[in-house]
Parts: C-alpha cells; sequence; structure tokens
C-alpha cells in the first residue's frame, strides 16, 4: 500500500458487481469504525506531559480530533496554553502513540458484523485524517483488510477531509459514481466531505462527533443510532 494511496484492492474473488452497478461505501476510522480515543488522549497527554503541562480530561481531547494528527497536538498545546515548537511536538505525539495505539482501542459493538453485511452487497473503503500507517495498523489488527477495496490517509496527495479529493480517489480506483456512494463517518468534517464530493451522508451518532456536539446537519443526511443499523440504512440508499 502506498502512503496516503490506495491498495491494489481485495484480496480474494474477483470483483462480484459489473461497472453500472457498483455501489461503495467509505467509512471514517477514529470515531466512527474504532473507539480510539483513550489512547489519543494518553498520547496528547504525554506531549503536555514533556513540555510540563497538566493532562487534559479525555472528553476534551476527544473534541480537538478529527484533522490530522498535527492539527490534533497544535490544538491539546494550545487548549494547554503550552508554547512548543509543533513539529517536536507532533515527533513525540507520533512515537508515543505507535508504542499505544491498541491499547485501549476497539471497535464499536457491532461494527465488524456490520462491515461484513455491508460488504456483501457494496464495496467497502475507509478514508480517514488518520496518517496512514497507524490507520492500516488499527485496520489490520482487527481483520478489515480483507474487506476492503481502498484506503487513503490524511498525509498523502489527497490531503485531509474535507477536501474530497481522497473521496473521489476512491470513487474512481471502484468505479463508483456519486449516486452509488455513500459516506459513513461521525463529524462535520465527513459531512462537509460529503457534501463537496456530492455523495450521500450517514452520520456515525455513536461517535466522536456526538460529544463535540458540532453537526449541523440539513435534512439529507441518514443519522445511524448504533453500528447495528448501518446495514438496514445502507441497504436503503439508491
Amino acid at each position: 500500500m502506498q502512503r496516503g494511496g490506495v491498495p491494489s484492492g481485495r484480496a480474494g474473488p474477483a470483483p462480484r458487481y459489473d461497472a453500472a452497478m457498483r455501489r461503495l461505501v467509505v467509512f471514517d476510522l477514529d470515531g466512527t469504525l474504532v473507539d480510539s480515543r483513550q489512547d489519543l488522549a494518553a498520547s496528547a497527554n504525554d506531549v503536555l506531559a514533556a513540555f510540563g503541562a497538566q493532562p487534559l480530561p479525555v472528553d476534551q481531547v476527544t473534541c480537538l480530533v478529527g484533522d490530522g494528527a498535527r492539527a490534533l497536538v497544535e490544538r491539546a498545546l494550545a487548549r494547554a496554553g503550552v508554547s512548543a515548537d509543533v513539529d517536536a511536538a507532533l515527533a513525540h505525539f507520533q512515537k508515543r502513540y505507535s508504542a499505544r495505539m491498541l491499547e485501549t482501542t476497539r471497535p464499536y459493538d457491532g461494527i465488524d458484523d456490520a462491515l461484513r453485511a455491508i460488504g456483501t452487497s457494496a464495496r467497502l473503503a475507509v478514508l480517514t485524517n488518520k496518517p496512514l500507517a497507524p490507520a492500516v495498523a488499527v485496520v489490520e489488527a482487527f481483520g478489515w483488510t480483507g474487506l476492503l477495496d481502498g484506503m487513503i490517509g490524511g498525509d498523502g496527495v489527497h490531503g485531509r477531509k474535507p477536501s474530497p479529493a481522497g473521496l473521489r480517489a476512491l470513487m474512481a480506483a471502484a468505479g463508483a459514481s456519486a449516486a452509488r456512494t455513500t459516506l459513513v463517518g461521525d463529524s462535520m468534517v465527513d459531512v462537509r466531505t460529503a457534501r463537496a464530493a456530492g455523495v450521500a451522508m450517514c452520520v456515525a451518532g455513536w461517535g466522536f462527533g456526538r460529544d463535540r456536539g458540532d453537526l449541523e446537519l440539513g435534512g439529507e443526511e441518514v443519522v445511524a443510532g448504533a453500528p447495528g443499523d448501518l446495514p438496514r440504512l445502507l441497504a436503503d440508499r439508491p
């Protein structure tokens, strides 16, 4: 898999759909597929401790997640009132997070079953603002690599959400039109990405966005209350 790019394809049998009928469901990672708040908060607080600052509560760190690792570090430093070299702080965060990213991170209850059910009638992909290497490590840890046709991280050539470039690259690789694509995510970053790409949006109501309270929906979105709702809700999409 190339850095920030799209893997060559799903392991296993040849694609099951002809080009006219392909349907694509693209998932955000943190706050949608996995609950990673404890590991992210602990790593951010390691950075603050290195600069002599007090730790932030987990719920405060959760509210800073969504625009990539650098943005998380910058926001944590600002929230704690720390003036520090961001590059050095980011390097410290990446080192600490790499060492503990799977200590407490787990799939949300019902996500694994939902992915496998949706994958029987649609292609699956992941679009995350997390750097690709740790995103791949998380996906591999939970046995989802073979379910995915593509995966793009926030450190590649497509930039980060809410730019639609990564989503459009996944659509092109899967041969899926905007009318046949749904983005599943928990935040306004995801909502804006879906709008920019002209695809359907399904809001993960259990994720970090609920804690941030910043979701401003227009009425055209579908809201899933739990992962177990996803197969039914997505089956109802065109």
